[in-house]
């Protein structure tokens, strides 16, 4: 049983309690997780799937973790749990979970699985089907992914740190996008920042040049910055695994007036949308403000792409880079809650911005500081 660096004991027995709740009403004997971010929420540790590996939660008694034996020590040295359930790297993972869930009366249980997880493939699961052939099998969906909407304190406290680290790096990056400067180099100094200022190490998160509204996930180059250009610049630091998010755009050289009224409006736009984002609020109701409002006053043709999105955990092996548990889109009826957190983004006319928003009773806060202006480098 190891110790994990920013979560009590305490913070896994809740969620572990809460998952049961829902494993008992969808009649789960024992729950499987495979995904990154589950199987990281629920025992303190996620790997990558260079063999497949699984966390399984029996609706009574100790969960196991089961893994290949060469990822075993790191596994035990973050998990709140002891059982860790090992195989060799040319084992077939699939008999090895057959046999440990045999061991422990589980083999012909029903066994709760997401069946839309990103490591569940067709072919693997006709494989866990082959080794169980007396289980019965319950699609849970992505439970672990609901349960964790709510943010707890000490998760709050890894999205402020990491929101903080994401306006300074945020800030090193917009230096470095001046004459003859180049894209990498703002990378470069966003990721130094990073490791001088605590974060997880990691990609500093899109960084391009901005033309029209979809540039947001444009490719890094490394082509001279010249007079007049505009960098679009997100950052996306983790803390623990933790990801807050921030986007600014930066003009070399002094920006024409009329992009500087279009950012303008477009700050003003997402200010009204943030203000809106209040317990008991409906998805739709505040992506409307930001949607409609930049259509009536010509900033985009159409807008094809959602306002916001949940925050939280994201596994440096993950490959879902952004987390659509919650997203502001036409018809989303699902209703806000203190506790959640999104990434509230917007781009037109070449102008980008974004916030991390954190879901108070009170209302919105916007734990990204940074002012909501160009940022212009003479």
């Amino acid at each position: 049983m190891g110790t994990h660096p920013h979560f009590a004991p305490d913070e896994f027995a809740g969620r572990i309690a809460r998952l049961r709740a829902r494993m008992r009403a969808a009649e789960a004997d024992v729950a499987l997780f495979d995904e990154l971010e589950a199987m990281a929420w629920l025992s303190g540790y996620g790997n990558s799937e260079n063999r497949w590996r699984c966390l399984a939660i029996p609706l009574e008694g100790e969960p196991f973790f089961f893994i290949r034996a060469l990822d075993a020590g790191p596994c035990r040295a973050r998990i709140w749990f002891e059982d860790v359930v090992t195989f060799k790297d040319w084992e077939d993972p699939m008999q090895g979970l057959a046999q440990a869930l045999g061991a422990r009366r589980l083999a012909s249980a029903r066994i709760g699985v997401n069946l839309g997880s990103y490591c569940l493939s067709v072919a693997r699961f006709e494989a866990m089907k082959a080794a169980l052939p007396g289980a019965r099998f319950v699609d849970l969906g992505a439970v672990a992914d609901e349960l964790r909407l709510i943010k707890s304190p000490a998760e709050i406290g890894l999205l402020r740190k990491a929101a903080r680290i994401a306006d300074e790096a945020l800030r090193s990056a917009a230096a470095a996008c001046v004459r003859g400067g180049s894209e990498r180099a703002a990378a470069k100094a966003a990721m130094a920042a990073f490791v001088d200022l605590g974060a997880d190490p990691g990609g500093p998160g899109p960084i391009s040049r901005a033309r029209g509204w979809d540039f947001l996930h444009g490719h890094l180059d490394d082509e001279a910055l010249a007079e007049g250009e505009v960098v679009h610049l997100e950052i996306v630091p983790r803390v623990g695994g933790y990801s807050a998010r921030v986007m600014r755009c930066v003009t070399v050289g002094a920006p024409p007036a009329e992009f500087v009224r279009a950012a303008e409006r477009l700050a003003a736009l997402q200010d009204a949308q943030i203000a809106a984002i209040k317990p008991g609020a409906v998805a739709e109701d505040v992506d409307a403000i930001l949607r409609e409002g930049i259509l009536s006053v010509g900033l985009r043709q159409s807008v094809d792409n959602i306002t916001g999105y949940t925050l939280g955990y994201y596994s440096h092996a993950t490959p879902r880079t952004s987390d659509f548990t919650r997203i502001f889109c036409p018809g989303a009826r699902w209703r806000i809650e203190p506790g959640m957190v999104f990434h509230m983004y917007v781009s037109a006319a070449g102008a980008s911005f974004s916030e991390t928003v954190l879901v108070t009773e009170a209302g919105a806060e916007r734990v990204t500081r940074l002012p909501r202006t160009l940022i212009v480098n003479p």
